[in-house]
């Protein structure tokens, strides 16, 4: 396995957010976090990256292994540059005064190889055209689902083979949210790991090879992406039957 999550306990505070959670994502695919808002997705994203959300949160318990090493206690540079895990976060969090190329470049901050970071422009390019058309716009120009598709490359651009997708879907019209997930489906495709959150439960469970279903902190149910769609009280908590 690729990535292991052992029994993870994370708090805010005196809150604890996550409650010995265990889970795994093998190489090669593509797993779904699925739960109603508080449930601990986010929280899990944040704890597996190293980076804090705005409150501020503390790993109480557990471990993270990927490729059978911790992870637990690596700082959030290495977990890009070394462990080459990227976060495309809720909220974008792009850089707004700046040009689409500008926060492109920005991602390849630890990168040395020139020759596979152009090629890695290109591709993102490719994969969104959009972003070719809008290279030196600045950011916050762009409409929602531009910025969505901006955030996504500038994961790409980091150089990972991981990627960890929180909502990519929010905000984005019905032609752009199956636009996106057809990219995504292809980075899989191209060998892209993918660890997903996303609001839109039957998609995510069209999309993903596994699942789990996070509730209040634990793990609720789990298995393959058929058999989620297919259990009745799945069905009835998070896909609308």
């Amino acid at each position: 396995m690729l990535l292991e999550i052992k029994n993870l306990y994370v708090k805010y505070g005196n809150i604890e957010a996550l409650h010995g959670i265990s889970f795994t994502v093998d190489k090669g695919e593509i797993v779904t976090l699925i739960g109603s808002n508080g449930a601990g997705k986010t929280t899990t994203l944040h704890a597996i990256t190293r980076v804090p959300p705005p409150e501020g949160s503390k790993v109480s318990g557990g471990d993270i292994l990927y490729d059978g090493k911790s992870i637990l206690n690596v700082s959030a540079h290495s977990i890009v540059a070394d462990y080459h895990i990227a976060l495309a976060p809720e909220g974008r969090h792009i850089f707004g005064n700046l040009t689409v190329e500008e926060n492109l470049k920005l991602a390849t901050y630890s990168r040395k190889d020139d020759a596979a970071r152009k090629k890695d422009y290109e591709r993102v390019y490719d994969l969104f055209p959009k972003m070719a058309e809008r290279r030196y716009q600045r950011s916050e120009t762009l409409s929602g689902g531009e910025q969505q598709m901006l955030s996504v490359s500038r994961a790409i651009m980091t150089a990972c083979d991981f990627i960890l997708l929180d909502e990519p879907s929010m905000g984005l019209s019905p032609l752009l949210m199956y636009d996106m997930f057809r990219v995504l489906k292809k980075l899989n495709e191209e060998g892209m790991t993918i660890l997903l959150i996303e609001q839109n439960a039957n998609l995510a469970l069209k999309f993903a090879h596994r699942g789990y279903v996070l509730d209040t902190g634990e793990i609720v149910a789990r298995g393959s992406a058929k058999d989620l769609l297919n259990n009745p009280d799945v069905k009835k908590a998070y896909l609308g039957g």
